[in-house]
């Protein structure tokens, strides 16, 4: 991978944050590993299916005057390696203006969102807004609504087409239960990016909604009595034109998480 500006906001996003764990009021960190047979939606025959190895570092804190999250994906099939990551840091209303909110909202936030693929040259903004809600049971539920801006370099510089301008919704959660002596926890997001045109002439970009939901089993806890440390589950994806094609997922792949 060439040194471009994908890798320097990656290597930028990295650097905050380490500045920002040392000051994070609560921070937590992951390693998944996903496996699985994923749709490849660009591949010369519709519906090929590649067994798919995912390993993710995932990100999450919160400072005195908001937050972020990260998580960078390196996917490894036969046909090759891809990285891909996203990065939203957060300014919280209620910390920089002493805004007040009651039932079931808790604090709206500012957010600009950075999406990166470095190998296809793709580099997404996504300024916007972060409505907190107070739901019971939940341990937290997002949703985040923002614009979703290309500043791609498109065909000409190698990459993958330059987009037109468009929009998303998402919506993620964590929901913690118990049975009998074990704990599991329910989460993930649910997107919804609406569709745009590309410099290819005539090609739409189909509108997508994309759900990563996954179900983890406290194996930490179960094994070794050390709760939320070590996860076993599943993950079930559903995506609806994948990528913006007219291809569709829907898999259940093998998942473990390590926090720390």
């Amino acid at each position: 991978m060439q040194f471009n500006v994908y890798s320097l906001v990656l290597l930028t996003a990295i650097f905050l944050f380490s500045f920002n764990t040392r000051s994070a009021t609560w921070s937590e960190n992951e390693l998944h590993i996903q496996h699985g047979k994923l749709n490849q939606p660009f591949a010369e025959a519709s519906g090929t299916e590649l067994t798919t190895t995912i390993f993710t570092f995932q990100h999450a804190s919160g400072w005195e005057y908001g937050g972020n999250f990260f998580f960078a994906d390196y996917s490894s099939t036969s046909a090759g390696d891809e990285l891909y990551a996203e990065w939203y840091p957060t300014f919280s209303s209620k910390a920089l203006f002493n805004a007040n909110y009651s039932g079931v909202l808790s604090d709206i936030s500012f957010v600009m969102g950075v999406n990166m693929a470095p190998e296809s040259d793709v580099l997404k903004y996504l300024p916007g807004i972060q409505l907190h809600l107070n739901v019971e049971g939940f341990q937290f539920l997002n949703v985040l609504v923002t614009a979703y801006l290309d500043d791609s370099e498109g065909l000409s510089a190698g990459g993958a087409p330059k987009e037109d301008d468009s929009w998303m919704v998402d919506i993620a959660w964590r929901y913690p239960l118990s049975l009998s002596s074990q704990q599991f926890y329910i989460e993930g997001h649910a997107e919804y990016i609406d569709e745009r045109t590309s410099e290819i002439p005539g090609a739409v970009v189909e509108s997508w909604v994309l759900a990563q939901i996954q179900a983890r089993w406290d194996a930490g806890q179960a094994f070794f009595n050390v709760k939320d440390r070590l996860f076993l589950g599943v993950e079930y994806q559903y995506w609806n034109n994948k990528l913006g094609t007219q291809e569709e997922d829907s898999v259940v792949q093998a998942l473990a998480v390590w926090r720390f």
